[in-house]
């Protein structure tokens, strides 16, 4: 049976240039009414971890959340997803310093831009201000990364910065580390600690 995880697959094959057919097939049979975009997995991680959190059934709702691979690609799945292709609704989470970017790719594909929440570094940065460093340090400890923490921290390009962004630098430092940290960090938070830009995409879905 098709769920919203072949959707999303198709749509990636369909991105990198691949034909839109079965992709069309499935959001029709899914009732796939919007898309979310998200830069990378790291975003999708916290997206769909906040949605559980709070009983919400993304797939039920016709909702896909789905990582680009990057903001360089709003335009393109703007373009697939939006007006011109499948004329779905797109929303999502944008960084500051991208906006502007993002701006003309929906505009080149139709869409409004309206309709997307903006980060100000990025999530991750937002997610640290939200807990604090000192429960980011205790959930990095619980994790056992501790000892990689205190190296990353030795390091000469580490010293004098501010914990947040320390803590922001070594979220990506490794491969797997961004996406792991995104769903644990939504985790952690309290029902009055979630950022804003996060809580608001949740809100409009």
């Amino acid at each position: 049976m098709a769920d919203m995880n072949a959707f999303r697959d198709e749509v990636g094959r369909w991105a990198a240039g691949g034909p839109g057919d079965a992709a069309g097939e499935l959001a029709a049979a899914l009732g796939v009414r919007t898309a979310v975009l998200l830069e990378g997995p790291s975003d999708l991680a916290a997206v769909e971890t906040l949605a559980a959190r709070r009983g919400r059934d993304l797939a039920a709702d016709g909702v896909c959340a789905v990582s680009m691979g990057g903001a360089m690609n709003i335009a393109r799945y703007a373009g697939l997803l939006g007006p011109p292709g499948l004329g779905l609704r797109l929303t999502g989470l944008c960084d500051e310093r991208e906006r502007s970017f993002y701006d003309r790719g929906l505009r080149r594909a139709g869409a409004l831009p309206g309709g997307f929440f903006v980060c100000v570094a990025d999530l991750e940065d937002e997610l640290v201000r939200a807990l604090g460093p000192e429960r980011v340090e205790e959930i990095i400890r619980a994790e056992g990364d501790l000892r990689p923490w205190q190296t990353f921290l030795n390091q000469p390009a580490q010293h004098g910065r501010p914990r947040r962004q320390q803590l922001r630098r070594f979220l990506g430092t490794k491969k797997g580390r961004k996406i792991r940290y995104g769903h644990l960090l939504v985790e952690a938070l309290g029902t009055g600690r979630v950022p804003s830009p996060l809580d608001d995409l949740l809100t409009s879905l």
